[in-house]
């Protein structure tokens, strides 16, 4: 295979990714690791060049991921990675056909999200310990999580002026640095005022930074950082249940939709740009099939 020219052609497609897409590094990152499995088989089975993949090709790359036992949506991104650098490929007049155009994507399993209850909620909110400037920062993070279904990537890019407490909104920048406006209630925003006084200062010491929320050093918290606390107080709830800073976004969803919130306004919120990817959260809990069987049958 060559080598400098497939590294060429990544490299390109990197750029494209960065400049046209607004892809962000981990997209990219994951882009680089799927197309580098790839190039393992090619070099396996003997490819000399990208040009040269059929269809044949991919049909058996496919059965080999199935054969190592990665899971179907795990294939289903390689799959659409490669589709997407392939399609690159044709535009720049690489290859002359995209062989993995004609293969369908496997089906997935629909798993419903994992979300807390309102009483899990509150436990799990109110475990840091607010005497002290890391309790009252982590008290904070939650409320804001669980108050606008941000996701961790964009809890940690807020900067100070990204929050307005006067109107109870923050501005985050999504996928492919889309912005977009997310709520605020009342006890987010009041975690947020108290961390502001209480909290930040002391964690800023003596440095300059306009990200909102710090770690004890006085530098900017990571997703990494923002796990690992919510995994500790989940700890201190319960050995059993399993939260991620994700499963806020999937609750946030969940209980606005179990209130009768319509589902175009929570794709908004959430920043998804397809509806169906909103429509995952409309399964019933069992409170509410419950209240609405008693009210709609008439011998409920």
């Amino acid at each position: 295979m060559d080598v400098l020219a497939s590294d060429r052609m990544f490299l390109l497609f990197k750029q494209y990714l960065q400049i046209e897409k607004n892809a962000s590094p981990l997209t990219i990152l994951n882009y680089g690791k799927d197309i580098l499995t790839f190039k393992d088989f090619m070099k396996q089975h003997e490819i000399k060049e990208y040009a040269a993949v059929s269809y044949a090709h991919v049909r058996m790359y496919l059965s080999t991921l199935f054969q190592e036992n990665y899971s179907r949506r795990t294939i289903a991104r390689k799959l659409s990675s490669l589709r997407s650098f392939y399609r690159f490929l044709l535009r720049e007049e690489f290859i002359q056909q995209n062989p993995f155009q004609m293969v369908s994507t496997p089906k997935l399993d629909q798993r419903l999200p994992n979300f807390l209850y309102p009483a899990e909620v509150k436990q799990l909110i109110e475990q840091p310990d607010v005497t002290t400037p890391l309790g009252i920062r982590d008290r904070a993070i939650m409320e804001i999580l669980y108050a606008s279904g941000m996701r961790v990537s964009e809890l940690v890019g807020l900067k100070l002026s990204s929050v307005d407490p006067d109107i109870g909104t923050a501005l985050v920048r999504g996928k492919g640095a889309k912005e977009r406006y997310v709520p605020l209630g009342g006890f987010a925003i009041e975690a947020y005022i108290n961390y502001l006084r209480c909290s930040r200062p002391i964690l800023l010491q003596s440095k300059k930074t306009d990200h909102l929320f710090l770690n004890f050093r006085g530098g900017p918290l990571t997703d990494r950082s923002v796990r690992r606390l919510i995994e500790k107080y989940v700890n201190q709830v319960s050995h059993t249940l399993k939260v991620s800073p994700h499963t806020f976004r999937h609750t946030f969803a969940t209980h606005l939709l179990d209130h009768g919130a319509d589902l175009r306004s929570v794709q908004e919120m959430l920043g998804h740009s397809a509806i169906s990817s909103t429509q995952v959260y409309t399964h019933v809990t069992g409170e509410r099939m419950r209240a609405v069987y008693n009210q709609a049958h008439p011998r409920a």
